[in-house]
């Protein structure tokens, strides 16, 4: 065989092999992503409060569409909003070696970060929700859906100076987990001191006990409310307080519209409470897809091989010039 058939030869080999690769590359997306194509998938998910929560339950929801969408075997971790049960039950999870976990990061990086070690030596893919940890994701990656909590608080604390129509030397409760480093950053970010505003900060219980039944912080907030009569602007630290705040209120003895209420979320409350012009500014951030995203970023990671997401999911606010937009999807608790 002379020189040149030869590398016609090979030319037609070379090229037939490269079109039957390029054809079954241009198969593989549509094998993989059929219906239920995660199925194999073991997943561990933290919703963060208790069941029937405000804000849990349209995290849940979320998670629970990504699930019925995607086909993973996902295994539902409730902790009532508390710090020491939530390392506890990633302690747990993490020995039961699932494909991924999906964490709140509501303990912070402190605590998180030994168990987010052993998971990254076990091969188990991680994703957070709700609240960033940054050292975590830098030490041993993972991605994050959540709002950036300091500046969520920040531009919730700007807003509601110039709605509440505040000035330097007004009063102002501020509500929250502040000794918590990570999930604290959001109610210490809020920018009324740098205002002047004068700020009554409540520290909220690390046990979650208030974001579980809000009914519980009514002797403080009341008490608050009577020894400093004079406060214009109160800010809750989630959408749990901020749908009870009819009953804080009127158990202060105040009138609707008497005390600029503002905080974070909605729900089927927090639009009553809207409407009835008890509730005057709130930072949406979407829980929904704080429960969808991280399900489906762990079925593309460990099926497809992709790169973790990060999803800021703060989407602005809603006040009582725009709340009937979210209303019917809060009472759905999607949104």
């Amino acid at each position: 065989m002379s020189i040149t058939m030869r590398r016609t030869v090979l030319r037609s080999t070379v090229m037939a092999a490269a079109t039957a690769l390029a054809a079954a590359i241009s198969i593989l997306p549509a094998q993989a992503l059929d219906a239920q194509w995660c199925k194999d998938v073991h997943i561990r998910f933290f919703v963060g409060g208790a069941e029937g929560d405000a804000f849990g339950t349209i995290v849940y929801n979320g998670a629970k569409q990504a699930e019925a969408d995607l086909g993973p075997k996902v295994d539902y971790i409730f902790s009532q909003w508390d710090v020491e049960k939530m390392v506890q039950q990633l302690r747990e999870a993490v020995a039961v070696k699932p494909g991924g976990i999906a964490m709140m990061g509501y303990p912070g990086d402190a605590s998180i970060m030994p168990l987010a070690e052993q998971a990254h030596k076990d091969g188990i893919r991680m994703m957070y929700q709700n609240v960033p940890v940054p050292k975590v994701t830098a030490a041993f990656g993972g991605g994050y859906v959540g709002a950036q909590q300091e500046e969520q608080g920040r531009a919730l604390g700007a807003e509601a100076f110039k709605l509440a129509g505040l000035k330097a030397g007004d009063k102002a409760i501020m509500i929250g987990p502040f000794e918590n480093e990570s999930r604290g950053a959001r109610e210490r970010g809020a920018a009324l001191k740098e205002a002047g505003v004068e700020v009554i900060q409540l520290s909220s219980p690390p046990s979650g006990e208030w974001a579980s039944d809000p009914n519980l912080a009514i002797p403080v907030i009341t008490a608050a409310l009577l020894n400093n009569p004079d406060v214009k602007a109160v800010g809750y630290p989630g959408g749990q307080m901020l749908g009870n705040v009819p009953t804080y209120m009127q158990a202060a003895g105040k009138k609707a519209g008497d005390i600029f209420n503002f905080g974070f979320d909605t729900s089927p409350q927090i639009v009553e409470g809207f409407k009835g012009g008890w509730v005057q500014l709130t930072a949406d951030q979407q829980p929904f897809l704080q429960g969808y995203l991280p399900i489906l970023s762990l079925c593309q990671q460990v099926v497809l091989g992709l790169a973790p997401m990060n999803v800021d999911t703060g989407a602005g606010f809603v006040t009582p010039d725009n709340y009937e937009i979210v209303a019917e999807l809060a009472k759905q608790a999607l949104r």
